[in-house]
């Protein structure tokens, strides 16, 4: 099968992770893959580049420009797929334009945001062959706000893009590192620094933690949010508890020396961080905001909070830290839903079922094994 993926950029964010990884899944089952982007670069472009898939970048310098696809309509007839799979907004912006063009192309939106959709976005949604939604929520949402059909929605989440089977061991010397102790709890959050994600209502939330708790926030990405969360921390005088670790390509390692997922963010459909923290056996406390509530289980491997109820997120997240055998409960139910429900070779065949279904009889599907 002729597949073809398109991104407008290649920055760090989880939709963009789900592009790059779907597409090397593709491959390693043996279809032929191309990947498209906007614009050149970004950070997910310099982790070890060595893709295993055809890689084009339409702007040939980087113009900042997102929503700018120069030459994208001759690429994609050059290409010819069989199906036309548009991941993040800017793409899926285009894929009407596409799918009119390409109109023996199975042209598939996607539903990964819980921001309001622009008009070409809707626009593209009512002319595209198919939609994947990344959570029962999204879908209900684009039924009852965007009148898009539930037929012609299916509900795929998110695969771990960073999958494994180990079990976590306490990184101890992450935790002497940033100062904390074997009875520190540590909040962790990570995302890109960005408005929508919010990560200043969680250090607000942790000034008003009680003052005899021992506890730790991290915070994991870049953005151009972080300058002021970092003087805000300073103002509240938490710089010595609110930790910036910056961006790591690999961050599972700090999973592994935290105690807590927090996730205040208003832009999720589902939320990747909280897929990660649940496989390493992270209790959350989230907000409930489109689909997070099937991140975790709600009172068995974390607390959903209705979204701006920020006493009722104290409160939960004061009873985490304060009872180390109520994580560790919730912990082990956490590792096994994230394990059952979002292991990645069985969302990576939902993917190919559901492109084999539409791309017609010159496709055929080869088992998946995803490392």
């Amino acid at each position: 099968m002729k597949i073809l993926i398109i991104q407008d950029y290649l920055r760090s964010g989880g939709t963009e992770r789900q592009s790059v990884f779907l597409a090397s899944a593709f491959a390693d089952a043996g279809h032929d893959v191309s990947l498209v982007t906007f614009r050149p670069g970004g950070q997910l472009a310099t982790d070890s580049w060595q893709p295993n898939f055809a890689y084009h970048s339409l702007q040939k310098r980087d113009w900042h420009l997102d929503w700018f696809a120069p030459g994208l309509r001759g690429l994609v007839r050059k290409i010819s797929p069989q199906v036309v799979l548009c991941m993040g907004r800017m793409a899926n912006c285009y894929a009407g334009l596409i799918q009119s063009r390409l109109p023996q192309a199975a042209v598939i939106c996607t539903m990964h945001t819980g921001k309001p959709l622009p008009f070409l976005f809707v626009r593209s949604l009512r002319a595209c062959h198919h939609i994947i939604a990344n959570s029962f929520v999204a879908k209900r949402v684009l039924a009852e706000i965007y009148r898009i059909p539930e037929v012609k929605v299916t509900v795929i989440h998110n695969p771990l893009v960073r999958y494994t089977d180990s079990a976590p061991s306490r990184n101890l010397e992450l935790r002497r590192t940033h100062g904390a102790g074997s009875n520190t709890t540590v909040l962790l959050n990570i995302a890109m620094f960005r408005p929508e994600k919010n990560q200043r209502e969680l250090i607000e939330i942790c000034s008003r933690l009680p003052g005899y708790l021992d506890w730790q926030l991290w915070l994991v990405g870049v953005g151009p949010t972080r300058t002021r969360c970092e003087k805000l921390a300073t103002d509240l005088g938490l710089a010595g508890r609110v930790k910036f670790l910056g961006y790591h390509a690999d961050p599972m390692g700090i999973y592994d020396g935290a105690d807590v997922a927090l996730l205040t963010s208003q832009s999720e459909s589902l939320s990747n961080f909280l897929l990660e923290a649940q496989l390493r056996g992270l209790p959350a406390v989230a907000y409930d905001v489109v689909g997070i509530g099937e991140c975790f289980l709600p009172g068995q491997s974390g607390y959903l909070i209705a979204n701006r109820d920020r006493p009722g997120f104290i409160d939960q997240l004061i009873r985490l830290v304060r009872e180390p055998a109520l994580r560790a409960r919730f912990s082990g139910t956490a590792r096994e839903y994230a394990r059952r429900n979002f292991h990645p070779q069985r969302q990576v065949q939902a993917h190919l079922t559901l492109f084999n279904k539409y791309a017609g009889p010159k496709s055929a599907t080869v088992p998946v094994s995803v490392n």
